[in-house]
């Protein structure tokens, strides 16, 4: 503590004598190292509403009207949040499907065995002289489209050959904004297509309404499949998703997670009228198949990025995976090799399907290993590592293999950030031990690098991919990815790995679409801040770590995060500085730990003369500020007044901010 106040003593005397409290110098002359393209690598799986009710631009969930696609506790979950939904399942209909009239009872059957698609479908059995359907609950991007276009699969059992689809008032079903009726012109499963335009102003922005398909006058039809897309999609998905997505440059997208364990590509392959709805076992939620291998690598070619993805090494076989390697380079862009191989995701946790023991995870990585050479001996292939905070044993086990069998081995750092280890910790510890996390995580890679140099056959041919990161906890009460606190966390983490990227040139930050990317909440889109600080970064002029010294008051960590809970030597302000390829243009980049003080410094650079600088910051007054759909932009950066004096500057970084400064010579 005494410490502590005697370098807050030293900031308010020099802030008193108007004095720069820090100083950053720059000697551009002293280039590091190269800053590959790659560290701003980011993450896609399905999980929570990242691809379906996210990227996936189809509105409906559960579209195959099937069962048992939620666990349990996420059954109670969406029980609890919408209770309405008891009753409908009490009269046969699938979650989160409504009755169109609750009071007309049991008039729907589900149908095993007869389905247009997966395992079953369901009948709707209308009354006579009244309208009998379902209904769900959708949000309309009414706020950038009025047509909607879909298709579903009928089946006339009796009755008039005719049903209808429609858009309505939430809970108000004779208030109708738009409908069409279908003529039933086979006897057997037919695929029905149908256009529904809103007109502007009858549904408001991030507003509720009800998707409806009901029959009337005793016809008795099975329906499934059921598709709603706004009719400005791109090829199935979400245009501001893919605008945002392209807006932050990322070079390549990691497809995978814990789902890859149990994934089996070739289901999300061939028609998608044919792929089968299952249940995503990792995550206790719907696996429709909709989004699969060439969905993915359209988004990958829309947005100007590279794949890379995750094979399955739990319940999956090499064979398995040497085909899924050649359907893909036989995909991308007419033929390619090369690409980038996961082989396998944490393969060291029991949460894992099939995972491996460390007695055995060597063995299966080089059998994996030799599979995919076959058909790419030129695949660059990661190995599964383990967290950098207790790698030593398990990446022991992996480095036994031959020095062929991959390039690189993997490290994730999932961490929630007020799981800390201080009894009755205050906000503002809780908040410090978190920002000190990524100054910590360059320890421990540096640690890791050591392990890899002391093995022979690894020195030289194996470095690290770092290919998840992610700061999470308790809203409101702890940095996380989605507030101003996890933007610093991730502004601090993109300065280790620049600084680290000469042995750690890979990196993929969690995810592309929710946690620390793009949301999407009742059809609008939007960028948490830590989205913001990730741009601000991976969108610089910057290729060459450059010397950078910074003196700048510090703090100590103990008994901070649990992962990592010592953390001494923590600079308050954290720099790393970078040229661009043409040497032109010197960026700092900039992260204040302080919470509640601003820090003045003065910025001398050597080996560049400086004639111009711009640059952008990221703040708010709560370092818990959040974006969200209402306020999609509360926290996004604004630019900055610099001026030049002498080749230098001085600047005054705000508390708890993020600022990209730009020097032009």
């Amino acid at each position: 503590m005494r410490q502590i106040a005697i370098i807050v003593g030293l900031l308010f005397s020099a802030a008193a004598y108007g004095q720069p409290e820090a100083t950053i110098e720059v000697n551009a002359g002293r280039v590091l190292h190269a800053i590959p393209r790659t560290i701003y690598g980011t993450f896609l799986e399905p999980i929570g509403n990242s691809i379906y009710g996210g990227l996936w631009a189809q509105i409906l969930t559960n579209p195959s009207f099937e069962d048992n696609l939620w666990s349990a506790g996420r059954t109670r979950q969406m029980l609890t949040q919408r209770p309405e939904l008891v009753e409908s399942s009490n009269i046969g209909l699938p979650l989160p499907w409504q009755a169109l009239d609750a009071a007309q009872g049991w008039r729907y059957e589900p149908r095993w065995g007869d389905a247009a698609n997966s395992a079953r479908s369901l009948l709707i059995m209308a009354l006579p002289g009244k309208e009998t359907g379902v209904r769900q609950q959708v949000y309309l991007p009414v706020h950038r489209v009025l047509r909607y276009t879909g298709a579903l699969y009928a089946k006339p059992v009796s009755g008039p050959l005719e049903i209808q689809v429609s858009v309505r008032k939430r809970n108000h079903p004779e208030q109708v904004f738009a409908k069409q009726s279908i003529r039933l012109t086979s006897k057997d499963w037919a695929r029905q297509a149908f256009t529904l335009q809103v007109a502007s102003g009858d549904v408001a922005p991030g507003e509720p309404a009800d998707f409806v398909i009901s029959a009337s006058n005793e016809t008795r039809v099975l329906v499934d499949q059921a598709f709603l897309f706004p009719a400005d999609n791109v090829d199935g998905m979400n245009p501001e998703m893919i605008e945002m997505a392209r807006a932050l440059r990322t070079p390549v997208v990691r497809f995978g997670g814990n789902y890859t364990s149990g994934y089996h590509w070739r289901d999300g392959i061939g028609p998608m009228d044919q792929r089968v709805t299952m249940l995503n076992q990792a995550w206790g939620m719907p696996e429709y198949n909709h989004f699969g291998t060439d969905e993915f690598l359209r988004f990958c070619q829309l947005i100007g990025a590279e794949p890379q993805i995750a094979l399955n090494l739990g319940d999956g076989a090499p064979p398995e995976a040497a085909d899924w390697v050649r359907y893909v380079d036989q995909k991308w862009k007419g033929g390619a090799s090369g690409l980038l191989w996961e082989l396998g995701n944490e393969l060291w946790g029991t949460f894992q399907i099939g995972y491996p023991t460390e007695a055995r995870v060597a063995d299966r990585t080089a059998q994996f290993s030799a599979g995919v050479r076959k058909v790419d001996p030129r695949a660059r292939l990661i190995a599964t590592g383990q967290d950098p905070d207790h790698f030593e044993s398990w990446n022991a086990a992996q480095l036994t293999n031959a020095s062929d069998a991959f390039q690189y081995l993997s490290t994730h750092f999932v961490v929630g950030t007020a799981e800390v280890l201080r009894p009755n910790p205050s906000p503002e510890f809780i908040a410090q031990a978190a920002l000190a996390l990524p100054l910590g995580l360059e320890r421990q890679l540096r640690a890791m690098k050591a392990q890899i140099d002391a093995d022979p056959k690894a020195r030289g041919r194996v470095r690290i991919a770092f290919t998840e990161w992610l700061y999470t906890g308790p809203a409101g009460r702890a940095p996380m990815y989605n507030n101003l606190g996890g933007a610093l966390c991730a502004a601090g983490m993109l300065n280790t790995l620049m600084r680290v990227a000469d042995f750690t040139p890979i990196s993929d930050m969690t995810g592309l679409v929710e946690f620390g990317g793009i949301w999407q909440k009742n059809g609008r889109v939007y960028g948490v801040p830590a989205y913001w600080a990730f741009r601000m970064y991976s969108t610089a002029d910057a290729s060459r770590v450059v010397d950078a010294q910074v003196k700048s008051p510090q703090y100590d960590v103990d008994e901070g995060v649990r992962r990592i809970p010592t953390i001494h030597g923590v600079p308050y302000l954290d720099v790393t500085a970078a040229l661009n390829a043409a040497g032109d243009k010197l960026t700092l980049f900039c992260v204040n730990r302080e919470l509640s003080r601003e820090i003045r410094a003065a910025v001398r650079v050597a080996g560049f003369e400086a004639k111009s600088a711009r640059g952008q910051q990221l703040t708010a007054a709560d370092l818990y500020a959040v974006n969200d759909d209402a306020n999609p932009q509360k926290v996004a950066p604004a630019a900055v007044a610099l001026s030049v004096t002498g080749g230098g500057l001085e600047h005054t970084f705000p508390a708890r901010s993020v600022t990209v400064i730009e020097l032009t010579r």
